[in-house]
C-alpha cells in the first residue's frame, strides 16, 4: 500500500478498526506506526508496525529490509479529518500524500 492508497482508503469511508483487522495488526497495540524504506516518495510502499515491535525506533529492520518511521496512526487520523474540511476537499489524494510525506519528513 502507498500513502496515496492509504489516504484514499480513509477518505472513501474506511475506518481504523477495519484497517487494523484487514492488515493483521494488533488492535490492542499502544500505537501503530507508519514506516517506509528509503528513498522516500509519496507513491512508495509503506509498512505498518505496532510500537511494541519497533520499540519506538526511527530505523527498524524487518525481513532483512530497513524501514524508517514516518509518523504514527494518530497523526494520520488527524490529517485525514483535516482533509475533510471545506478548504481541503478539492485536494486530490496525490496532493494530500505529498503534503503528508513533506510534513513527516520536515516538521514531524
Amino acid at each position: 500500500m502507498t500513502l496515496i492508497e492509504l489516504i484514499h482508503y480513509f477518505r472513501s469511508g474506511g475506518n481504523e478498526n477495519q484497517f487494523i483487522k484487514e492488515n493483521s495488526l494488533d488492535p490492542e497495540s499502544e500505537v501503530i506506526e507508519i514506516y517506509m524504506q528509503k528513498p522516500f516518495s509519496f507513491d512508495k510502499e509503506i509498512a505498518f508496525f505496532e510500537a511494541e515491535k519497533t520499540e519506538g525506533k526511527i530505523e527498524f529492520e524487518f525481513e532483512d529490509s530497513k524501514y524508517y518511521n514516518l509518523m504514527d496512526f494518530y497523526y494520520l487520523h488527524d490529517f485525514i479529518e483535516e482533509s475533510r474540511m471545506e478548504q481541503h476537499k478539492n485536494l486530490s489524494n496525490i496532493e494530500l500524500a505529498k503534503i503528508f510525506l513533506n510534513y513527516c519528513l520536515n516538521d514531524g
